[in-house]
């Protein structure tokens, strides 16, 4: 039984790129997650635990089925798996807010001959065409023959940045997908189990003031 740990943080921004920003960044504390809901094969109903702070600025999620394995014994639906999250979050008016940085961790064991993928898209249900997508690759064999803990970090490009609508609530969807191909009998298994979205400090996004259409 391996240690299983991963979350997706939504850290500092990146000092040496940083987002176009105008007036002044509202009070952190005017942010609250109205409500959440989770949606995919890697996390059907039931299957998910969440845990809210008192402020409502921390969510925490625990999968239990977000796992895929590639192997003999294996079937095709556990090649690959995805989980998306909707937060529907309530912001001060008058501003937009972006996702700049998110860090992932997991957990991965694959043998030579086994490649993975994790895909993360992010976008906002009121514009869905626009999507900022990351991704990371996985190759089987040494230091994952016996399995480790791994650490995927986004930075989105400024020029892909996905801006919150303008108003006073939006729903940030993030989509994450793992799977895992494999060459011959070789085998492995790919999990991300937990995941933690703070708003509890504005550096957490960038923030820009509306601009009327």
């Amino acid at each position: 039984m391996h240690s299983k740990f991963a979350a997706l943080l939504l850290p500092v921004l990146a000092v040496a790129t940083p987002l176009p920003q105008t007036g002044t960044e509202p009070d952190p504390n005017q942010i609250t997650i109205i409500d959440t809901a989770y949606s995919g094969n890697g996390c059907p109903q039931g299957s998910v635990s969440t845990s809210t702070s008192p402020d409502r600025t921390v969510i925490t999620y625990g999968f239990d089925q977000f796992q895929t394995y590639v192997g003999p014994s294996t079937v095709q639906a556990d090649h690959s798996k995805n989980c998306q999250l909707h937060l529907n979050l309530k912001y001060p008016g008058g501003f937009q807010y972006a996702v700049v940085e998110a860090t992932y961790h997991g957990w991965a064991r694959m043998d030579t001959g086994v490649t993975g993928q994790f895909v993360t898209s992010y976008y906002f249900s009121q514009d869905a065409s626009k999507t900022s997508t990351t991704k990371t690759s996985f190759s089987g064999g040494g230091d994952l023959l016996n399995g480790q803990v791994y650490t995927k970090s986004d930075k989105v490009e400024t020029t892909a940045t996905v801006w919150s609508p303008c108003g006073t609530t939006g729903i940030l969807n993030i989509n994450n997908r793992i799977s895992l191909t494999a060459k011959g009998t070789a085998a492995g298994e790919l999990s991300n189990d937990d995941a933690t979205v703070a708003f509890t400090h504005q550096l957490h996004v960038a923030w820009r003031q509306c601009t009327p259409t």
